[in-house]
């Protein structure tokens, strides 16, 4: 018998070792369990895992979800599929920082390997700024916004989708996609309708230059890309029709107050600040 730590999982090979028992399973990332159960049934003779999990406790809903696709990948050659279930699970790490998790969701894996690769090519080409239609608002409502596994259960099909929102401009295209997702998925969780909400709202962001919006209870902060909006002398006038509804911090952000408990009334809100904005920018842009 061996009694050893997690260590084993780095490639202990004896070919006639046919029992494993993994103490605690639910502590192991999805990796680590696969790795470390592979180091049983190594010859023809057959082979047993055992997993063990608290027997007072719940586990947490992450590790009752790894516990699952391990259990699930029972042939050979499945490491793919678990590369892609554990990148769905802990999301992508930081390419060129330090993190080693990240959010995937937010853009979808197919998405941003097309932005890294554009990035590269701009590099390559001397080109240091991305170009101008290509730029992404960062959005925050203080809700998920997502498309849910439980929704559409097969990871690629969620990745395409993710990818095809990132293309969508218009609302019609918006109307479309929904229209879509209602026949082949069923009706739209929450968290897929905020998310086609979220969609429209970036679209606004870009006509009106609004690189970040923050919307919370208690309303909303814009930050300008650049600082630039074109029509300056008409934001000027808006902000001072909202009186003590609105001002400009002296970091140049536009800070809107209003109560908005719900995430629904945020992006309800939150469009309609957007949609007067680049009412105004583009009237600048036509006297110009």
């Amino acid at each position: 018998m061996l009694l050893s730590t997690a260590i084993v999982e780095s490639g202990l090979d004896i070919p006639t070792a046919n029992t494993l028992i993994v103490h605690r399973a639910d502590m192991f990332g999805l990796a680590q369990i696969y790795q470390l159960r592979g180091r049983v049934g190594r010859s023809k003779l057959r082979a047993y895992a055992l997993l063990t999990l608290p027997a007072n406790r719940k586990i947490t809903p992450h590790a009752e979800r790894r516990l699952k696709v391990l259990q699930s990948l029972d042939t050979l050659g499945a490491g793919f599929q678990l590369a892609s279930h554990d990148l769905d699970i802990r999301g992508a790490g930081n390419l060129l920082g330090e993190e080693q998790s990240g959010h995937i969701k937010e853009v979808g894996y197919e998405l941003y390997q097309q932005m890294l690769e554009e990035a590269v090519a701009s590099l390559k080409a001397g080109i240091s700024a991305p170009v101008a239609d290509k730029w992404s608002p960062q959005i925050t409502i203080g809700t998920p916004v997502l498309i849910p596994e439980d929704y559409v259960t097969d990871l690629p099909v969620r990745l395409s989708l993710y990818r095809r929102l990132a293309e969508i401009e218009d609302d019609r295209a918006i109307e479309a996609f929904a229209a879509e997702l209602v026949d082949r998925f069923g009706p739209l969780p929450e968290e897929v309708e905020y998310l086609l909400q979220v969609v429209a709202i970036k679209t606004l962001c870009r006509r009106a230059n609004v690189e970040r919006i923050e919307v919370g209870p208690k309303g909303a902060v814009l930050a300008l890309r650049d600082n630039v909006f074109a029509n300056p002398d008409g934001l000027i006038s808006y902000i001072a029709k909202h009186e003590a509804g609105a001002r400009v911090r002296p970091d140049m952000k536009v800070v809107f107050f209003d109560e908005w408990d719900a995430p629904a009334a945020r992006l309800k809100g939150a469009a309609g600040i957007l949609r007067a904005l680049v009412g105004i920018a583009e009237k600048g842009k036509r006297a110009a």
